[in-house]
């Protein structure tokens, strides 16, 4: 999700905000359920992708949100 920002610069958020890096987690988590799901690995009904996906949407908003906040 940071592919473009420095590595360290993450890191240093996720170390220094508690709830950067439980969100960053989280987002990860959502983002490997979204893809099996949508593979067909994680049985699933569409409504419970459309929350994975409005809750993954709104973790990496708020992550941004934060990052941008440091910077």
């Amino acid at each position: 999700m940071f592919e473009g920002q420095p590595q360290e610069e993450i890191e240093a958020l996720m170390k220094a905000n508690t709830e950067f890096r439980q969100l960053y987690f989280r987002h990860r988590e959502l983002d490997q359920q979204v893809n099996d799901a949508e593979l067909g690995v994680l049985p699933i009904d569409d409504t419970r992708l459309g929350q994975m996906k409005r809750e993954k949407l709104a973790a990496k908003q708020r992550l941004l949100e934060m990052y941008e906040r440091t910077n």
